[in-house]
Order: C-alpha cells, then sequence, then structure tokens
C-alpha cells in the first residue's frame, strides 16, 4: 500500500517489538533502543508496516515494563526520550510506522502521583488519584472487597502502613487510578499528545475494559469474576462498563486531530458488546483473541473467522489476526501439542511437544493469517520459527509465575532473547537455550526454506499482489478438514487441517507454499497455499 494512505492501518502486518528482548546494542545483555535502530533494515526488508512497541517509559519492571514510572521518560536500560525521537523517525523514512503501549487501567507504585498519595494520608486529594479504602474487620484487619486479581486470582487489596488498602487488579506494584476523577482524564489526555507530537501513528491501549470501577467498589459475592453477558442485566463492577466509551470518544477526537489510530486490548466474549468499542468514533482496531486462542482445528477456525468478521461488519472496523504475543505460549510449541489451543488457566510445566509438527502447522498458521481479510500482527520471533523457551526456575522473572504459587510457569518462556547469529547474548536478562543459535537471523535469511524466508516472502507478495488487505472473503467448497477461501483478484487459499492430502482447485498459478506439494500435486496434511485463479 502506499505509505502515506490515511487508512493504511486497515490492512497493516505489524511487528510487535518486546524491546528488552530485541536486540542489545550495548552489550549488557539487555535490549535497548540502540538494539532496535540498528536493526530497522531488518524490519524494513521484512515487509512490515508498522512496529508496536510494548512499553519502554521508566519503569522498577515489576511486570516487564508494565508497572510505569514515568509516561514522558524512556527507561535508562532502555535509551533516552531523544533516542526514542530519533527511531520514530528513522523507522518512518524507511516506511515503517511506530505504534507505542498505553497502560491506562494503573500506574507503577513508584509513580509520582502514588509516592504522593501514601505521603498525605487518608481522606487526603492525593489518595482520590486511586482506590483507596478502610478494610473491614474489627481493626480493618480484613480486605475492603472480593474481587480477585488479573493474575492468578491472588489478592487484589494491600494495605498500607496507616491501616488503608488500596486497588490493584495486577500485581500490588501496580495501583489502580480512579478513573472518576478529572486529573486522570487530563493527565492520559496530555501523555496521548505527548506521543502524537512525537511523530507516533498509533497507541496500542492495554487492558482497555478495566478502567472503568463502580464507585461502590461492591463484592462479586459469588458473581463470576469474568465479563458478564448482556443478557444479565447487571453492570460488571469492574469489566466493559458503559463509562468507558466516553473515555475513548474524548480519546478519539485526539487520535484525529493527529491522524493517529488506535489498538485495544479488549478480551470480551460477548460479540455485540466488544464491537461497541469499535465505533466511528471510538477505538479504530481492538485485539483479535478468540482467533489467538483457538485450537489447530478446521472446524474451531472457520467458526472463530466467521465470527470476528461478523462482529465487526456492523461497525465497519476492520479485523486483526494474531498468532502470539509477549503473554502467549508460542506458536510452535502450542501447535505441536496434544491441546493446540491457549488458556491461561492450562498452562503448566512439563507438557510434552512435538516442535517438528507444530513448526509446520505454524508455518502453514502464518499463510492463513496473512490471507485474512483486514490487519495483522507478528510478535518478535514468530518469523524465526522461535520455540516456547524453558526458562530455569530459579531465573524466571514473571510475576504470574510467583503469584500462582510457582504452578504456572509465567511467561517468560516467549520473552527469550532473539538469536540474531548463532553466538548467543553476552549475560542476557533471561537466558538463551542450548541449540538457540539454529533459529539465528543470520543462518536463516540464506535458506530459501526457512521460516524468515516464508515469512518474507509471504509479506512481499501481500503488499505487493491483489486480494490482500481489506475486502471480501468467500468460502469455497471443500472437504471435512480443509480450509478454502477467495479473497478479491482471484486469490484463494487453502489450509489442510485434515488427516490426508487434498486436491487444489482450479488454479492459474501457485503463489506460495507452506511445504511443498506431495509427488501427486496433493496438499500434504498442515500445509497451506496461496494461489491465483
Amino acid at each position: 500500500m502506499p505509505a502515506d494512505a490515511a487508512d493504511w492501518w486497515r490492512s497493516a502486518a505489524i511487528y510487535q517489538v518486546y524491546v528488552r528482548s530485541f536486540a542489545d546494542g550495548d552489550g549488557d545483555g539487555t535490549g535497548d533502543l540502540a538494539g532496535v535502530r540498528a536493526r530497522l533494515p531488518y524490519l524494513a526488508e521484512l515487509g512490515v508496516d508498522a512496529l508496536w512497541f510494548t512499553p519502554w517509559y521508566l519503569s522498577p519492571l515489576a511486570d516487564g515494563g508494565y508497572d510505569v514510572a514515568d509516561y514522558r521518560t524512556i527507561d535508562p536500560a532502555f535509551g533516552t526520550l531523544a533516542e526514542a525521537e530519533r527511531l520514530i523517525a528513522e523507522a518512518r523514512a524507511l516506511g515503517v510506522r511506530t505504534i507505542v503501549d498505553i497502560v491506562p487501567n494503573h500506574v507503577s507504585d513508584q509513580h509520582a502521583w502514588f509516592r504522593a498519595a501514601l505521603a498525605a494520608g487518608p481522606g487526603s486529594p492525593e489518595r482520590e488519584l486511586f482506590h483507596f479504602r478502610p478494610g473491614r474487620g474489627e481493626r480493618g484487619e480484613l480486605p475492603p472487597g472480593d474481587w480477585p486479581s488479573q493474575f492468578n486470582g491472588a489478592a487484589t487489596w494491600t494495605r498500607v502502613p496507616d491501616g488503608e488498602w488500596y486497588l490493584h487488579l495486577f500485581t500490588p506494584q501496580q495501583p489502580d487510578l480512579n478513573w472518576d476523577h478529572p486529573a486522570v482524564r487530563r493527565e492520559h489526555e496530555d501523555v496521548l499528545r505527548f506521543w502524537f507530537e512525537r511523530g507516533v501513528a498509533g497507541v496500542r491501549i492495554d487492558s482497555a475494559a478495566l478502567l472503568a470501577k463502580d464507585p461502590a467498589l461492591p463484592d462479586l459475592a459469588g458473581r463470576p469474576p469474568e465479563p458478564w453477558p448482556s443478557g444479565t442485566g447487571e453492570a460488571h463492577p469492574y469489566i466493559d462498563r458503559d463509562d468507558l466509551h466516553a473515555i475513548y470518544r474524548s480519546w478519539r477526537a485526539i487520535a484525529d486531530s493527529y491522524g493517529a489510530v488506535f489498538v485495544g486490548e479488549v478480551w470480551l466474549p460477548d460479540s455485540e458488546r466488544f464491537a461497541r468499542y469499535l465505533r466511528p468514533e471510538e477505538l479504530h482496531t481492538a485485539f483479535n483473541f478468540s482467533f489467538l486462542s483457538c485450537p489447530w482445528d478446521a472446524g474451531r477456525l472457520r467458526t472463530s473467522i466467521e465470527e470476528t468478521l461478523a462482529e465487526h461488519a456492523p461497525v465497519g472496523a476492520p479485523a486483526t489476526w494474531v498468532l502470539c504475543n509477549h503473554d502467549v505460549t508460542r506458536t510452535v510449541t502450542r501447535y505441536g501439542r496434544a491441546d493446540t489451543r491457549f488458556d491461561f488457566a492450562a498452562k503448566a510445566f512439563g507438557t510434552p511437544t512435538d516442535l517438528a509438527l507444530g513448526t509446520r502447522r505454524a508455518r502453514a498458521a502464518a499463510l492463513l493469517t496473512l490471507a485474512l481479510p483486514g490487519s495483522v500482527y507478528v510478535y518478535q520471533g514468530e518469523e524465526l520459527g522461535l520455540p516456547e523457551a524453558d526458562v530455569p526456575i530459579d531465573r524466571i522473572q514473571d510475576p504470574m509465575h510467583f503469584r500462582s504459587g510457582g504452578t504456572d510457569p509465567g511467561r517468560d518462556g516467549c520473552r527469550v532473547p532473539l538469536p540474531w547469529t548463532a553466538e548467543p547474548w553476552h549475560d542476557p536478562w533471561l537466558p538463551q537455550p542450548e541449540g538457540w543459535g539454529g533459529y539465528a537471523a543470520d543462518r536463516q535469511a540464506g535458506d530459501p526454506d526457512s521460516m524468515l524466508t516464508l515469512y518474507r516472502t509471504a509479506l512481499a507478495l501481500r503488499r505487493a499482489a491483489g486480494g490482500f488487505g481489506g475486502g471480501s472473503l468467500a468460502w469455497l467448497p471443500a472437504p471435512p478438514g480443509v480450509l478454502a477461501f477467495a479473497r478479491p483478484d482471484g486469490l484463494v487459499c487453502v489450509v489442510n487441517l485434515s488427516g490426508a492430502p487434498a486436491s487444489l482447485p482450479a488454479h492459474t498459478s501457485l503463489l506460495l507454499s507452506s511445504s511443498a506439494l506431495d509427488a501427486a500435486g496433493l496438499l500434504p496434511q498442515d500445509t497451506a497455499v496461496w494461489l491465483r485463479t
């Protein structure tokens, strides 16, 4: 698409950069902005339209940077604000836009606002920016409420020395903000302007459905902590409240004034309520978690695709497609297991994995997602076919692991530093497994059969050939276990998830195949092709 297209986001290929693990520019074992800048030619050659950066702000890193201490300062471990501005400009010169992460539900306990609230004491204006409450019980020794944490249902209230408690839906180091307070709203609007003025093209909104809370903070009292469907007639006390939409309408006006876009992290099972966030005056796009968590099953995938397109159609928003991110078990590993879905509750140590099978399926899944209408997100390392790493117990840093009592392996396995060469990083913040060099980018670059070559070829075709991006999708007749659909300009995608080779529909050319056809010209199991008819 043209680099200056106003609707670039409707069909963009967006690459997620987890800075801490992407590339180390100064050799201290931690990824940084210098490392990203040095790899910008690689990203441009890969063929992506934008980079989404997970938080690069000043942070104590209690939760991988999602505990922000200052939105206007780059964490010194990553670089400086001036370097971030150079990165944004240099990427744009290569035709690659920048999307930054905003975490509006909470801040770090080291944020100036929270430190002032602790110092000011009960009843102070400073505490009104958060959710401080007296405890229950004779001496206030019991938490004020029963809401479970987003991390394995752990406690969401922490008591401070003066006896009050504060709310945190995540870790105790991430106090929730009070979005009924006008200062909280003004501050975030100013932060948006701050980054839009520095040239960012968009903002990804973390935990976008959690900001607004019922002011009474009522107990769940046995009701489910998950989002409630529309038919209940009740508003959930802290998920998907109607108050949110006024917030996002005010944000949209700011984004429109800069020509910028939003993508929301919205986990909601109710398609009608999900679509409300994508109305023309609110968010431009939202992540599609139904597809991400779907197992490698033809029927389930088709249902997810159909439901996704149907829920986006009434509001005219493009769908988004993603296989993996910084919170999710890597695709190669997940697809090599007996249970190929993703579920936080199902994560466990020692799950058997067939990496050869997972790699074959991940290659086919890449062509499937890149052929669907809308935009697509690629998490760093997916283009290298990286599996989930087994991080030694004594090196795990993810709070999800510790707050589960050690039963959840956490998310560090998908956050291990990328292998650029066979030589490992010097003293990386998370250890690279033995054999990681076999996935190195420099080795894959010259291999016509590598995962990197597949992604480069697919992204180049997606950008240059007709039929990709926006537009229609029509299902074609296919045997059980085979997905086949037509896109505009004669483009056809076929994915064989059945147990036997499948015939291809009539076509004039084969554009790309995730694996070779068999000797009879049939499509093998766990293989995808792009055809021109």
